[in-house]
C-alpha cells in the first residue's frame, strides 16, 4: 500500500514538473528580446486577437498585402492558448499553438508575439491595459486592429476592452513612462464579427484579399490544432471527417471550401462598401474580402488618409 501511494505520489510530481518544464520553456521563448521595426517611412501595423489564430483568421489576408509592400506587420495573441483544444492542454499545447502561430505568421510576413496568459482567464486589468500600451508603443503603430469587444468568448472581449482603454492612454506620456508615447494616436479598427448587439458590426473599409487568398490559406494550414482539429470544439468524430494530415491536397481543399463561404460571405455582405473603394466594376468583382470598424476613439482618417494607410486601393 505504502509503495503504491508512492508512486502516485511520484507521478503527480513527475506530471507536474513536466507542466511547469513546459511553462518555463514558452516564458523563456517568450522573453526574447524583440526589435522594433526600422524607421524607414514604412506603415506599421499591430493586429490583437485573442488566441493564437484569431488575428491570423481576422487579417491575415489584409496583413500580408501590407508585408507584400515593405510594410511592418506584428500578429499579437494576447493569451497562450492551452486550453484551445479538446484533447490537450496546459504548457505542451501551449508551446504547441506558438510553433504553430510562429509558421503561420511567417507565411504571411508578419512578426509575431504570444503574451503568456492563460487562455481563458484574460482580464480587463490594469496590468494587461499597460502591457497592451507598451506593445503599441513599441512598434509605434499607425493601425491597430482587435476584436469588438462584443462577442461570444470572454478573452475576445476583454481583449477589445483592453484596446479602447488603451487608445487614449498611449498618446499621455506619463503613462507607461517608460516607454515614448506614440508620436500621433494610430487608426484604431475591429475586426469583423455577427454579433447584432448592442449594435452590429460596422464595415467602414473593406480589402478585397483575392490576390492573397492562397498565401492566407496556406498560413491558416499550418494552424491544424485549431484548422483542421476544431481546437476546443473538436472531437474524434470531428477529425474524422477531416481528410488525413499526410494527405496535403485533400486538407488545403477541404480548408479551400471553408474559407471560400468565409470570406466570400464577408464580401457579399458589404459589397456596397466595396464599391466605394474599389469603384464598380472592381468592387463588383471582389470575390473574397476582410472588412473593418474604425473605432471612434483613435484617429479619424479622410478617405484619403484611408488610402494611404491601406495603400493597395486603387
Amino acid at each position: 500500500m505504502k509503495r503504491t501511494r508512492f508512486l502516485c505520489i511520484s507521478a503527480l510530481m513527475g506530471a507536474a514538473l513536466c507542466w511547469s518544464i513546459s511553462a518555463s520553456a514558452f516564458s523563456q521563448e517568450k522573453e526574447k528580446p524583440k526589435s522594433p521595426p526600422p524607421d524607414d517611412g514604412k506603415l506599421r501595423i499591430i493586429v490583437f486577437g485573442a488566441h493564437p489564430d484569431d488575428a491570423q483568421y481576422k487579417a491575415g489576408g489584409t496583413a500580408a498585402k501590407w508585408a507584400k509592400l515593405g510594410h511592418h506587420v506584428k500578429l499579437v495573441s494576447v493569451t497562450n492558448g492551452d486550453i484551445g483544444h479538446w484533447q490537450s492542454a496546459g504548457g505542451p499545447l501551449a508551446q504547441r499553438r506558438l510553433a504553430e502561430v510562429q509558421k503561420a505568421d511567417a507565411v504571411v510576413g508578419a512578426t509575431t508575439e504570444v503574451l503568456d496568459i492563460h487562455d481563458g482567464e484574460l482580464m480587463p486589468s490594469l496590468e494587461n491595459r499597460k502591457t497592451i500600451i507598451k506593445l503599441i508603443r513599441e512598434w509605434q503603430a499607425d493601425i491597430v486592429i482587435s476584436h469588438r469587444p462584443w462577442d461570444y468568448h470572454p478573452d475576445h472581449r476583454y481583449v477589445g476592452i483592453l484596446v479602447q482603454d488603451a487608445a487614449f492612454m498611449v498618446t499621455v506620456p506619463f503613462v507607461c513612462p517608460e516607454v515614448p508615447p506614440v508620436k500621433k494616436n494610430p487608426l484604431f479598427l475591429y475586426s469583423s464579427d455577427l454579433f447584432k448587439k448592442p449594435y452590429p458590426f460596422q464595415a467602414d473599409i473593406i480589402v478585397s484579399v483575392d490576390d492573397v487568398f492562397d498565401q492566407k490559406l496556406k498560413a491558416i494550414h499550418e494552424m491544424p490544432s485549431q484548422a483542421y482539429e476544431g481546437g476546443a470544439s473538436g472531437s474524434a468524430e470531428h477529425v474524422k471527417n477531416v481528410p488525413p494530415a499526410g494527405d496535403v491536397a485533400a486538407r488545403m481543399g477541404w480548408l479551400r471550401e471553408r474559407w471560400e463561404r468565409r470570406q466570400g460571405g464577408e464580401a457579399n455582405r458589404f459589397r456596397e462598401v466595396l464599391t466605394k473603394w474599389y469603384g464598380p466594376e472592381k468592387g463588383a468583382a471582389v470575390k473574397f474580402a476582410e472588412a473593418f470598424e474604425i473605432c471612434e476613439y483613435g484617429r479619424q482618417p479622410t478617405d484619403e488618409e484611408v488610402k494611404k494607410l491601406f495603400p493597395f486601393f486603387p
